[in-house]
């Protein structure tokens, strides 16, 4: 976990209200295990009227354990009506099970560590992508299929929007592409202009949470660096967990 200071920012939480946001997890369930378990104790120990909790997406991919980072986020999703928000990995984990020849895409970016989370190893080099996929959907729980249903694609609170990989500057919020919002990188992370809201998101890997005047980002390479970050917002302030 981040041992940063809190930091104020220029922008507010609602009243009474604390929110928890979590970066990219990439199949390392046993960081997001520690993390739902922290953010458990922080209520006992500062108890709030309303708690908000939000997954910036990249559940799967890269990491071990992608099939059980999504069992474990579903359960919150139920018990404490947690925001899980899409993140480009899991848009193309969805166009595969749509769409076989979407695998050539997949893979590269760590399509074999979630196959082979739910089960599924090649067999040998004449397997097809049309075999891959047949085999999925075999082995893809329909808790799953829900929990895929559920993501969002943005969600505002207070003067904040949770986005998983942040927006194009100059357009207004409600006129976002979904693109955008899920794989947008340098347009947004060079703009200096003020959004709408307070921006939090993930997507592109920093060594520590990059906080700026109009945004945080808090993707700390999980998978790679075993530093899963995650916020507490209550009022200005963002305390790291």
């Amino acid at each position: 976990m981040s041992a940063a200071p809190s930091r104020s920012v220029n922008a507010s939480a609602p009243a009474d209200t604390r929110i928890y946001a979590v970066g990219d997890i990439h199949g390392r369930a046993d960081l997001l295990s520690e993390i739902t378990a922290r953010i458990d104790d922080d209520i006992r120990r500062r108890p709030i009227a309303h708690t908000v909790e939000i997954y910036l997406g990249d559940y799967i991919d890269r990491g071990p354990h992608s099939r059980t980072v999504i069992d474990l986020l579903a359960v919150r999703l139920v018990a404490n009506s947690a925001v899980c928000l899409r993140g480009n990995h899991e848009a193309v984990m969805e166009g595969f099970l749509q769409d076989p020849a979407i695998l050539q895409h997949w893979l590269p970016l760590g399509g074999m560590q979630t196959l082979a989370s739910y089960g599924i190893e090649l067999h040998d080099d004449t397997e097809t992508a049309l075999d891959l996929h047949r085999r999925l959907l075999d082995a893809f729980p329909r808790a799953h299929e829900l929990f895929m249903q559920c993501l969002r694609n943005q969600f505002s609170c207070g003067d904040f929007l949770f986005v998983h990989a942040g927006i194009r500057p100059d357009i207004p919020i409600a006129q976002q592409d979904v693109n955008d919002l899920i794989w947008i990188r340098n347009e947004f992370l060079d703009s200096t202009l003020d959004h709408e809201r307070f921006i939090v998101h993930g997507h592109t890997p920093v060594p520590r949470p990059d906080i700026r005047h109009n945004r945080i980002n808090i993707d700390t390479c999980a998978w790679r660096t075993g530093t899963l970050t995650c916020i507490a917002i209550e009022g200005s302030t963002i305390l790291f967990l």
